[in-house]
């Protein structure tokens, strides 16, 4: 899949879902947003820019720490949801803008922080995203991505890679803490933290936010039927399909 072909898709798939990701409680809360807010809390005159902002949550747990929020996502959907929400709420410090993880459409060196959420396994390239956000950045500026993480064993990698992409056509690959490591190094970011964690899925909201089409439901679900015993109990696999994810949150930092 080419490029571009691959941010059609993604616009496509998340357009038209935007309203139900604003009220989607595993993006609404998470102990993620709340270790984001207390690493915020530290830096009130920053700029911040959230890559791949989804309907916003990350961006007002932000824009209640920071000095400025530019919400940014591929989807002109999820940004009119992340405006009229940010209206809403009274954040009057964030600005939306549209565009493409891999080229950002803003000058070297002006954010003091990039965060993103639930983002990055979408992207078509991530080593020339994280790329152009070390060009972005500031000397010093610091970097935090939080996203649902392969387990790295290869069984384990295979069976979530699977579930993902029957649900969510879009998906590209949730990284190992390994790899998120390697691609941060790459970019001429230096890692700081890590920290990993498990997130809870419900089966029923988590297609039908995604409103996966009834086939690729009963093909996940026979997939998850087959699975081994090994899987099972590592994704604390249930009966009614829910399941556990490993998450990861990183934070890395450009060298001054």
């Amino acid at each position: 899949m080419t490029f571009h072909s691959h941010h059609d898709n993604v616009e496509k798939q998340f357009g038209s879902q935007a309203s139900a990701y604003l009220t989607s409680a595993v993006h609404a809360s998470g102990r993620d947003l709340q270790r984001l807010a207390a690493r915020l809390s530290s830096l009130p005159q920053a700029r911040l820019l959230d890559m791949g902002c989804g309907a916003g949550h990350a961006s007002f747990v932000a824009a209640q720490n920071v000095k400025e929020v530019v919400a940014y996502d591929l989807s002109s959907q999820m940004l009119d949801v992340v405006a009229h929400a940010a209206n809403e709420k009274g954040f009057s410090n964030i600005t939306t803008r549209q565009g493409y993880a891999e080229t950002l459409p803003f000058e070297d060196g002006v954010f003091d922080v990039v965060i993103s959420r639930y983002s990055a396994h979408h992207w078509h390239d991530v080593g020339r995203a994280l790329r152009e956000v070390n060009r972005v950045l500031k000397p010093g500026g610091v970097l935090i991505v939080m996203d649902v993480m392969s387990p790295g064993h290869p069984v384990r990698d295979i069976w979530l890679q699977t579930v993902e992409a029957l649900r969510d056509t879009s998906h590209v690959r949730n990284y190992s803490a390994g790899e998120w490591l390697s691609l941060i190094s790459e970019a001429s970011l230096v890692a700081d933290s890590l920290l990993t964690d498990r997130l809870s899925l419900e089966f029923h909201s988590w297609v039908t936010r995604m409103r996966t089409p009834a086939a690729l439901v009963e093909a996940i679900r026979i997939y998850q039927e087959s699975a081994s015993a090994e899987v099972k109990a590592y994704f604390d696999l249930q009966g009614d399909g829910s399941f556990c994810s490993d998450t990861i949150m990183v934070e890395a930092h450009k060298a001054a």
